[in-house]
């Protein structure tokens, strides 16, 4: 079952036990997927879906920042419940000793050893952990460490 038909499955569901926040989330969801279908011209393939959802959490949690830093709290709580919805259909998030132990894995294969090798550690670690649920700004805040920069 593709994302989209699960997200279709779950467009029902949600109108019919009336979830204003979910019904309107995964309006949303759907309507990204099927503009990423359309600029490929092809169906998603489950790791394009998942990027695509990635992205939304990541827009929607720098949003939920700006609201709360505006003083603009139901805002902030809005985009929030949005992202617990969003990240309901992406794969669970790694825990942090397995980002420790990739980021270390990656990190010596790439060769990295100092703070001159940021950039390289990081497209390493990333293509490491493509697929995966992570927040950029953690990794990178590891691989500083790793690398004492």
């Amino acid at each position: 079952m593709t994302y989209l038909d699960r997200i279709n499955q779950d467009l029902t569901t949600a109108m019919k036990a009336r979830e204003e926040l979910k019904l309107s989330t995964l309006r949303m969801i759907k309507a990204t997927l099927k503009n990423r279908e359309i600029e490929k011209m092809a169906p998603l393939e489950d790791g394009e879906s998942i990027k695509a959802l990635q992205s939304m959490v990541k827009q929607r949690r720098d949003s939920a920042q700006q609201y709360r830093d505006a003083g603009r709290n139901e805002l902030a709580e809005k985009e929030e419940g949005e992202i617990s919805i969003i990240e309901s259909y992406l794969p669970a998030a790694l825990d942090d000793a397995a980002i420790d132990r990739i980021v270390t894995e990656a990190l010596t294969q790439a060769g990295a050893t100092g703070p001159k090798d940021m950039g390289k550690a990081m497209k390493a670690v990333m293509s490491a952990l493509s697929g995966q649920t992570v927040d950029g700004a953690v990794i990178n805040k590891i691989v500083r460490a790793k690398l004492g920069v």
